[in-house]
């Protein structure tokens, strides 16, 4: 017989809540320490995993492609990221961080002081099986 979880789903979520408020906060507050906004923060990150389309970008930051455009060529002024047109497909213009952008993104990272802290009292074990979870949960595509 399968056992009743200990924590259902509701408290769960609010957890989540509670988690990301925390992250987002910290997150927040760094960024603004490297003269960004939340969101040019977040396009950062998301371009540290590698160039994306403007279109994936903005469906992948929940924006409208409009407002993801700004966001750009905010950050593009600053030499943070480059837009280049895709090879398969000139009409798409894809945006890549520089070493520059790679070095703000580090730096905000780095001073996440918060979320640091929170992670560092984790033991090799639990941040395994924390990671296991989060890719389990949100990273992998959710059976068909």
């Amino acid at each position: 017989m399968k056992e009743a979880p200990r924590v259902d789903t509701a408290q769960l979520m609010e957890l989540l809540s509670v988690s990301l408020g925390v992250y987002y906060g910290d997150f927040t507050v760094a960024a603004a320490s490297e003269n960004l906004t939340a969101s040019q923060g977040r396009a950062l990150t998301v371009l540290r995993r590698g160039p994306a389309a403007m279109r994936s970008l903005a469906d992948t930051m929940t924006c409208d492609a409009s407002n993801m455009t700004g966001i750009i060529d905010r950050l593009e002024k600053r030499g943070l990221v480059r837009r280049e047109a895709d090879a398969a497909d000139r009409r798409v213009k894809n945006v890549i961080l520089t070493a520059e952008g790679e070095r703000v993104t580090d730096a905000i990272r780095a001073k996440m002081r918060i979320t640091q802290e929170g992670l560092d009292r984790l033991s090799g074990q639990d941040r395994d099986t924390l990671a296991t979870l989060l890719e389990q949960v949100f990273a992998s595509p959710p059976a068909v």
